[in-house]
Order: structure tokens, then sequence, then C-alpha cells
């Protein structure tokens, strides 16, 4: 049987004076973390306190969180030496940063030995375009650590075509990384994550951004969760492990991903196939008429 630890760690943003109060605000969280944890994942933008380490913090407005970019070097290279030293793959949430005359809202995963990839969001929330945000254009399944792995942050849970694009590429785990302003935004979010995790037969880990640090920095509102199918390898509400709401905290859960497998064959429901069964019924009308057959 091959199964999977989970960390999900519920960041609380904060205005900081400076790099090494984030990085405290990090190491807090990690020393709540199991070390034989396989993954470990961090929230959406959870690195927008660095904005008042800027100084001028009266003068600030939310429009000004592209400039947390300042300390893109900083923030890979303390994760790198996290996952490093522990030896652990950890989803470091994500950053804004710049590359080339446009930012990007990044999400990267650090593998055990330091070494990372990248995604840069592909549906940005209509509030990021405040923040000069723009669109990534790729989407990946990773074979990093013991499981297939896929990025849906935030807002690309709610676009059903990137999980069902990463869970037909072989991500059996798909990791949701997230900032929510609102109760609103996070049930949006979370509604959706079981959705995917139900119509594509995987794992689905929402780790939400939490706290009221003040003006300029925006509010988040969350509860991480680690979800399954809703069936009956597992808990009926599909929740393997969830946090307290808006509680600064680390959440661990095991899964099986053989478990997955046998869903997709033996499972009351079994609609990781039957999406395409009946292929030839979506066809005849738009907008799938004019999409390629799948395989």
């Amino acid at each position: 049987m091959r199964n999977v630890k989970i960390s999900a760690c519920q960041f609380e943003v904060e205005p900081t004076e400076d790099f090494r109060d984030f990085s405290k605000q990090v190491y807090e969280l990690m020393d709540q973390v199991p070390h034989d944890s396989d993954y470990v994942v961090f929230p959406e933008l959870f690195t927008v306190g660095l904005l008042t380490a800027l100084g001028d913090r009266e003068k600030l407005t939310a429009a000004d969180l592209y400039r947390i970019d300042t300390f893109s070097d900083q923030y890979k290279e303390l994760f790198a030496s996290l996952a490093r030293d522990r030896k652990q793959v950890i989803i470091a949430g994500s950053h804004l940063e710049l590359r080339g005359e446009k930012y990007y809202n990044i999400c990267y995963i650090f593998k055990d030995d330091g070494t990372y990839v990248e995604h840069k969001k592909t549906h940005i929330f209509p509030a990021e375009a405040n923040w000069q945000t723009s669109e990534g254009d790729d989407l990946a399944v990773y074979d990093i650590g013991p499981a297939k792995i896929g990025l849906a942050v935030c807002y690309e849970s709610e676009i059903p075509e990137i999980s069902r694009v990463l869970s037909y590429n072989g991500a059996e785990i798909i990791f949701c990384p997230s900032y929510t302003f609102t109760e609103y935004g996070f049930w949006r979010v979370r509604h959706c994550a079981q959705a995917r995790s139900i119509e594509n037969q995987v794992y689905f880990v929402h780790c939400p951004t939490i706290g009221q640090p003040g003006a300029p920095l925006p509010n988040g509102y969350g509860r991480a969760s680690i979800l399954s199918p809703c069936d009956t390898a597992w808990n009926p509400n599909g929740v393997v492990a969830e946090a307290e709401t808006n509680k600064r905290m680390v959440i661990t859960g095991t899964v099986n991903i053989d478990e997955l497998y046998e869903n997709r064959r033996t499972g009351a429901a079994t609609t990781f196939v039957d999406r395409t069964r009946r292929q030839d019924i979506y066809t005849k009308y738009e907008p799938y008429k004019s999409f390629p057959q799948s395989k």
C-alpha cells in the first residue's frame, strides 16, 4: 500500500519589520510539521506581510503588493534550505515575482535536495489584476516525492478544466495554495476543491492564508483541509484532515494512493472514467463540439 503523509501549514499574515520576521513565522510552523511528512504545503501569497518591511507603511496600498518581489531571492533561499535540511518536499505557497517585464503569481515546489520547479498561476482572480499580475500558460504534473502531483492555485480550483487536465495526465494529489479575503471566497474554493476531488477521483489539499493584518495587507479567511472523494474508502464527507477556522496551525493526514485507483475501478461512483465514457454526447454541443477528441 502506497501511503503518503501530507502536512498543510495554515499561515497567519502579520506585518513584518524585515525578512527575519517572516522567516521566524515560517520556522514556527515548520517546527509543528512531522519530519516524516512526504509533502508540506504553504498557502498562496503568504509572503504579502513582507510589504510592510519596505517601510512607509502609511503610504502603501494593496496596489503596491507587487513590490514584495524585492524579497524573491531570500524567499527561495529560505525554502531551498528548509527542504534540503529536512529532506522534505515543500510546496512553498506562492509569491509575486517579476519575470522580464511582467509579474506572476508563482508557486514553487522545492525538492528534498533544495532544487525546485515552478508553476505560474494561469487564471488570476479579478482582484489580482490590481497587483499588475499576469497569467502563466502551462499546466504540468510533477513526479516529485512518492506521488504524482499537480497545482491548482486558489482560483484555478474554480476552473474545472485545470484539475481535469492534471488528473487526466496522472496527478494523484492536487495541491491548492489559496488566499481568500472573505468567507464567501473561502467557500467557493473549498466547495470547488471537494468537487474536483470527487469528479476526478484524486486527493485535493486546500491550504489558505489567514489573518487580519490591517491595511494595506488584505485579510485572509480559511480552514485548511485534506480532501478525498466521498466514497466508502474514506470518511463520508471526504475530509481526511481539517484545521480550525482562522487559526495559525498545521494539519497532517495520511492518504493511500492505491485506494484512488481501486476507487476508480470499483467505487460507487466511477467519475474519472465516466466523464469521458459518453463523450459522444458532449461533442454534439458547444463548447465541446469544437474540442479535439480525448484519448
